[in-house]
Parts: structure tokens; C-alpha cells; sequence
């Protein structure tokens, strides 16, 4: 594993965490089901239960120009430890849009998993790899559906200007 690619970078962790946010429950249940091949995840001990709250959405003008407060936006958290053996006290993390509290429990159990040394290749590959392939791929159709809309407009410059 190199620096980048390990359970502690964070660069790594940020990557695996944003792929968590984006999937849907039903998906990122049954990919860590799968991932866990059929084993019962195992225990925790809640730091913070799955709660849900607003948070502000700010936008820039241009993209790039001054801040301004967009809205709110309602969004769902929540922290655990593992317990066990081999697992104790690594902690999990989980933020996403919406009101779903078990995506927050599965998010949050999934990101301390993938903390452990001992599972995180194998986790990540049979994890992540497959759910960021598929957000890869659903973002690819949407560029390619928003490309075949695209209108190119150009001014004609007239000679007596």
C-alpha cells in the first residue's frame, strides 16, 4: 500500500466516505452484505446516533465570485466505535443528504471497517471499487445525455460595425 492508498490517508478515507454519501441504501447494504460475505457486521457502540438536521448550502456567483447562502439543505449523520477483539476503538463516520438514518448506520459502519488494516483491501475492492465504478458511470451517462443537448451559439459580425 502506498501513502495515498492506505486506510490512514486521508485522501483515501475523504474518496471512500464521498462514495458512501452518493450511494443509495438498498445498493450500499447489499454491497456490504456482500462485502462481509453473508457474516454478521460486527458490534459497535454508538458515539453519536444517526440524527438528522439542516444544513446551510452556500453557492458562488460565477462559481468563483462571492459567497452568498443558497438554503438548507436537511442531512442525516452519525459516529460509532467498534467493539470486539481486533476491532476495538476504531470509530466510523457518516454524513449524507437526507433522512435516512440506516444509510447513516451502514456509511458509518463501512468507514470504520475500512479503517482496519487487516480488512481494508479486501473491503475496498469488493466495497468501493464497485460502487465508485457505478457512480463513474451513472455520471458518464448523465455528461453524455447533457452533451447531446447542447446548443452552440455565435454572433455573426456584421461588415458596417
Amino acid at each position: 500500500m502506498n501513502a495515498t492508498s492506505g486506510p490512514s490517508s486521508a485522501a483515501a478515507r475523504r474518496a471512500w466516505m464521498a462514495v458512501f454519501a452518493r450511494t443509495p441504501r438498498a445498493e450500499l447494504e447489499a454491497a456490504l452484505d456482500a462485502a462481509l460475505e453473508g457474516a454478521a457486521p460486527p458490534a459497535f457502540d454508538w458515539l453519536r446516533p444517526p440524527q438528522t438536521g439542516l444544513a446551510m448550502v452556500r453557492g458562488r456567483i460565477g462559481g468563483t465570485g462571492d459567497a452568498f447562502n443558497l438554503g438548507e439543505a436537511t442531512v442525516t449523520r452519525a459516529t460509532l466505535r467498534l467493539r470486539g477483539d481486533s476491532e476495538a476503538g476504531t470509530v466510523g463516520v457518516a454524513c449524507h443528504l437526507g433522512r435516512d438514518k440506516r444509510r447513516a448506520e451502514l456509511a458509518a459502519l463501512a468507514d470504520a471497517l475500512l479503517q482496519m488494516p487487516e480488512r481494508h483491501s479486501r473491503l475496498h475492492e469488493r466495497l468501493v471499487e464497485p460502487l465508485a465504478a457505478r457512480i463513474a458511470d451513472a455520471r458518464a451517462a448523465q455528461r453524455e445525455q447533457t452533451a447531446s443537448t447542447r446548443v452552440e451559439f455565435f454572433t455573426m459580425v456584421r461588415g458596417d460595425a
